[in-house]
């Protein structure tokens, strides 16, 4: 079996490592971060934008491709790269977050998942199965197992059956998983317990995947059961097989979770603010409809090398937003997805470079985060509007748009 990801570099002090995963369209240097385009569509941007900030491979979901336009339709059209217009690698997940987040428009067995779709109320039956031959049929270059993700919780047999379930539809979705070019990935569920995780994993790395995600995390938890829950995965997953965290995506996170031996992220939290006016900067996330802003004739980030912040003032983003100009929010999540790739592009530089360590330090000390509290209380109205009542396809984040 051929070699799809290889280690350049792993840093001696942390778990932090820099490799290359090879994909049929082309080879993502790691740590990646993936832009969210569930709907074949990072929103807002252009495929020439979403490369331009320094995009290797982005994330849509085959869930959402189903309803609309319909697999048939993005096959007539040549596959999902070609109906899209981005020749760069693809990921699909799977649809097994839409389990969570459309609670009440599901029912789950072990046989699979009947949807009734959010866009018209039709009723649809999914099975592990059948995500990977949709995912197929799309032409992704990474494809998802199906999975069962529950919400956080403490109470643990809910979190085990679920985390079963989902190791029962693992197995079903190699059996039926064809062809060299495409990628199948396990997914590690458990929730918030260590001994859940650990489970998870033996299992699938039994079966024997080329990559492993790490699910079922960034749901209402703090943050340390988060980091906790990482390193506890990550300490029995493979070294020679790519992590894929899912659903992380603030840059202080980032880093934290590169320390912690992760490869691969995805999350709509860098598009989703942006068009909220949460800009990120060096110091930290920054709202740009403060008053503040009105008047500031410098960009918003000054180290920032983006088309945003080479062009335009904060007084002019301050402006758009105001006037709710359109513009804005391409201009936002210009801004705030360049900022995340530079902060890959600078970590991976500094583990080859052997100074990780001191680059987290640094980081960590001059990016102010938001306050836990506010977040979680954020996050929970996020999940309480958002569960079983609208889903936009752009998986967990912290929504806020604290500054």
């Amino acid at each position: 079996m051929r070699r799809t990801f290889e280690i350049e570099k792993t840093c001696p002090r942390t778990g932090a490592r820099a490799g290359f995963i090879t994909t049929a369209h082309g080879v993502v240097p790691t740590p990646a971060f993936m832009p969210v385009g569930s709907q074949a569509s990072v929103k807002a941007l252009t495929p020439d934008d979403v490369r331009d900030v320094g995009t290797e491979i982005l994330l849509s979901n085959a869930y959402h491709l189903y309803l609309r336009p319909g697999v048939d339709v993005v096959e007539q059209m040549g596959g999902l790269h070609r109906f899209m217009g981005w020749d760069g690698p693809i990921l699909t997940d799977s649809g097994g977050y839409q389990i969570f987040s459309l609670a009440s428009l599901r029912r789950v067995d072990d046989e699979g998942v009947v949807f009734r779709s959010h866009i018209d109320g039709s009723e649809h039956f999914l099975t592990p199965e059948g995500a990977v031959q949709l995912q197929q049929r799309l032409g992704a270059d990474i494809i998802m197992v199906l999975d069962e993700c529950p919400p956080y919780t403490k109470e643990k047999m809910s979190v085990r059956r679920a985390m079963e379930r989902t190791l029962r539809w693992a197995e079903k979705c190699v059996k039926a998983h064809r062809g060299r070019d495409q990628q199948l990935f396990g997914i590690v569920q458990g929730g918030v317990f260590s001994d859940l995780r650990r489970d998870s994993v033996a299992f699938l790395t039994a079966l024997g995947f080329p990559g492993y995600a790490i699910g079922g995390l960034s749901l209402g938890e703090t943050k340390s059961e988060t980091l906790a829950m990482v390193e506890e995965t990550v300490a029995f997953l493979p070294t020679d097989k790519p992590r894929y965290l899912m659903g992380v995506g603030s840059p202080e996170d980032l880093v934290e979770n590169v320390d912690r031996g992760v490869d691969l992220f995805d999350s709509a939290l860098p598009t989703r603010t942006a068009r909220n006016g949460a800009l990120f900067a060096a110091s930290g996330r920054i709202n740009i409809h403060n008053a503040g802003y009105k008047g500031l004739d410098q960009p918003i980030d000054a180290g920032c090398d983006c088309y945003t912040c080479q062009r335009f003032s904060a007084a002019y983003l301050n402006h758009l937003f105001k006037s709710k100009e359109l513009l804005a929010y391409r201009l936002a999540t210009i801004h705030n997805l360049r900022f995340v790739m530079r902060l890959m592009e600078r970590m991976r530089q500094a583990i080859v470079q052997g100074g990780f360590g001191e680059f987290r330090r640094e980081f960590l000390e001059n990016y102010r985060t938001t306050d836990e509290g506010v977040r979680l209380a954020q996050k929970q109205r996020w999940l309480e509007r958002s569960v079983g009542v609208h889903d936009e396809g752009d998986g967990p984040e912290d929504p806020g748009v604290v500054a």
